[in-house]
């Protein structure tokens, strides 16, 4: 085989990996009321990240997240992102006070919420009590 042989079959594996991947990946969505209140009307798992760009905290939460709810068990969550500076009324909806704030869903029920939390494990359990 040629090396321009190899390096499509390398392509194509690696384009076909990352469509596997996107396709069990978690939705990730800008909070609105009529998508999360559709999300839990359905009875899906659902995770409002409270974040804000110019916090190290929220920055480092975001790839674990991403890396956590890739999990095929994870398939059918969906991510709520909440801008902390502009969003003040989701902020007194879900009483979030900081941010760095993840909370939980399933379905119309809040089911857990951590704050401030860059741990793996604790992400993935959190995410957990969402199924």
């Amino acid at each position: 085989m040629s090396l321009k042989s190899l390096t499509q079959i390398g392509l194509a594996a690696a384009i076909i990996m990352s469509t596997a991947l996107g396709a069990s990946a978690s939705e990730r969505k800008v909070f609105d009321e009529k998508s999360f209140a559709a999300a839990q009307a359905q009875g899906k798992p659902v995770l409002v990240d409270v974040s804000a760009s110019w916090c190290p905290t929220c920055q480092a939460q975001k790839p674990i997240i991403d890396k956590v709810s890739a999990d095929p068990r994870f398939k059918d969550l969906t991510i709520f992102e909440v801008d902390f500076d502009s969003r003040k009324d989701v902020l007194r909806k879900f009483d979030a006070r900081v941010q760095s704030t993840l909370i939980v869903f399933k379905g119309g029920k809040e089911t857990g919420r951590s704050v401030g939390s860059t741990s793996e494990q604790a992400i993935a359990d959190l995410l957990d009590k969402a199924l």
